[in-house]
């Protein structure tokens, strides 16, 4: 077959040979994932499972400036504004994507050039192979809109050597190639100025094995990141358990990088960052990927319906003033209450898959 692209609105749908590739098409906003994406990439996956045409499946982003740089921020603000209940439907239809993503039957081929954020992670790093470059730029900063990194990745971070996952989700430090690798978000690195041979090299792939040897065939080392080199005092400082013991560690230790890190946690909403280390630690003795993502809910629907959230988004995309008023404003001030409520069951049940 040859190459064939069929676009909507958001989503562009292409086929080379036994290859399908889904393009995120919305470059100008980095590609940020809408419902309506949301819902194409989860039909077209669904369609192609079970045809026995199809070999394997390639994600990337429009633009060469992101894969995606998140999720569509302002129409959760809006909604929240509005009392619809377009969060459930929102966060329900991206966790069960990235959960699809995580368990497709064939292999999918994540593109992590450019910008990968929030709901770009969800979508890349479940893919059964995460490509980074040289321009890749990963991360997970929701703490710093009193949100949690959310779309499942706590199941992975909780898993990535020593406590550099929980250290990454309470800074929301952005992460090189060779850190996304280390950290466990990413697999392999391929120079940028080669994506564009990834669908004719995937194109005739029938199974893991065989895009194994493609994808080896044009990638390299990448350059050296910063993970690898900081797990001392990374490790000695977030395997504390609670958001006051880590912040008492960082304050003893001299290297930069923490200190840096401790000024960037203390801009952070206070009910974010503990929320956030409950839900990575709980994720430590979860067996299946779904019970991050159903916690993942619960926490969302909590997050929305409270002040933090909305007014790290007001302060970051709204107004712009970069000024977040949090509440409470000290971690002191966040009670085992608060951090409770998010985790509490949903009278309505939880999300199913």
């Amino acid at each position: 077959m040859t190459e064939s692209v069929v676009q909507t609105q958001e989503v562009l749908v292409g086929a080379e040979g036994a290859l399908r590739r889904l393009t995120l098409n919305r470059p100008k906003a980095l590609n940020a994932l809408t419902l309506g994406m949301a819902t194409t990439m989860t039909e077209r996956l669904s369609a192609w499972a079970s045809d026995p045409a199809v070999g394997a499946v390639m994600i990337d982003g429009a633009g060469d400036r992101a894969l995606c740089a998140g999720g569509d921020l302002r129409g959760l603000y809006d909604a929240a504004k509005a009392g619809t209940r377009f969060p459930e439907k929102f966060w329900a239809d991206e966790y069960r994507l990235d959960l699809l993503i995580a368990h497709y039957p064939k292999p999918i081929v994540a593109v992590m050039d450019g910008v990968v954020m929030g709901g770009g992670v969800g979508i890349a790093a479940h893919a059964a192979y995460r490509v980074v470059t040289e321009r890749s730029s990963v991360a997970m900063p929701e703490v710093s809109i009193g949100f949690f990194p959310d779309v499942g990745v706590s199941f992975l971070l909780a898993r990535a050597p020593g406590f550099v996952g929980t250290y990454l989700a309470l800074t929301g430090e952005r992460m090189n190639g060779d850190d996304a690798i280390h950290a466990g978000l990413a697999d392999i690195h391929i120079p940028a100025t080669r994506i564009s041979e990834l669908p004719g090299a995937l194109a005739n792939c029938r199974g893991a094995g065989e895009v194994t040897a493609r994808l080896s065939e044009i990638s390299v080392p990448p350059a050296p990141g910063k993970l690898a080199a900081a797990r001392a005092w990374i490790d000695a400082c977030f395997a504390a358990t609670t958001v006051e013991d880590i912040v008492a560690r960082i304050e003893q230790r001299p290297e930069e990088e923490a200190r840096a890190a401790l000024a960037t946690m203390r801009t952070k909403s206070p009910t974010a960052l503990k929320v956030t280390l409950r839900n990575i630690r709980d994720a430590r003795s979860f067996e299946r990927l779904e019970q991050s993502f159903q916690q993942d809910y619960r926490i969302a629907l909590a997050c929305i319906a409270g002040h933090d959230f909305i007014e790290g988004i007001r302060a970051t995309i709204v107004d712009k003033d970069r000024n977040p008023r949090w509440r409470p404003e000290t971690l002191a001030g966040v009670t085992a209450d608060i951090v409770e409520r998010h985790f509490q069951r949903r009278r309505d049940g939880d999300l199913t898959f």
